[in-house]
């Protein structure tokens, strides 16, 4: 088994959803889990709890799958969270995000990198709404034809006294 899936079915077992899994330096392996989209809204952010949670029971599977880590970190996605899959460009519908392609899509003057609104799926094609010199425009492409796409952080910094 994959350690992607290895680390998905654990997380997933335990109530989770996997967001994303990188290797860092000196042998930190990373894991971002968020709670399933339907039930995000009940239960609230991901707490220490539930990273402490994941992180024991990953311990343990992979002791017994021989994966090979020095350190374990468990985290929430964060505000820049990484979208990988179809559901997951689907949920985030309306949010601003960054996506980088593999190659420059026709028409875009070599540009692989865009920022606009996510405009959901249709099939396989993910929507996302640009501007450029001529006012707005969607650009579509493919799961194949992404290298990498994050949501654009929303901070609100202004008091909540009026």
């Amino acid at each position: 088994m994959q350690q992607f899936e290895l680390i998905a079915k654990t997380v997933g077992s335990l109530g989770y959803e996997l967001v994303d899994v990188e290797r860092g330096e000196r042998g930190i392996l990373r894991v971002y889990i968020d709670f399933p989209a339907d039930t995000v809204e009940e239960k609230g952010p991901i707490t220490v709890e539930d990273c402490a949670t994941v992180s024991h029971q990953l311990s343990h599977v992979f002791t017994v799958e021989n994966v090979d880590y020095e350190r374990l970190e468990i985290s929430s996605p964060g505000l820049d969270r990484p979208v990988r899959t179809l559901p997951d460009f689907a949920r985030f519908a309306g949010h601003e995000c960054t996506v980088k392609l593999r190659v420059a899509m026709p028409g875009t003057a070599n540009r692989k990198t865009f920022t606009g609104i996510l405009r959901g799926v249709e099939g396989d094609k993910v929507g996302l709404e640009i501007e450029n010199k001529d006012g707005a425009a969607l650009l579509e492409f493919t799961l194949a034809e992404l290298d990498k796409a994050r949501l654009v952080p929303q901070v609100d910094f202004r008091s909540r006294k009026a």
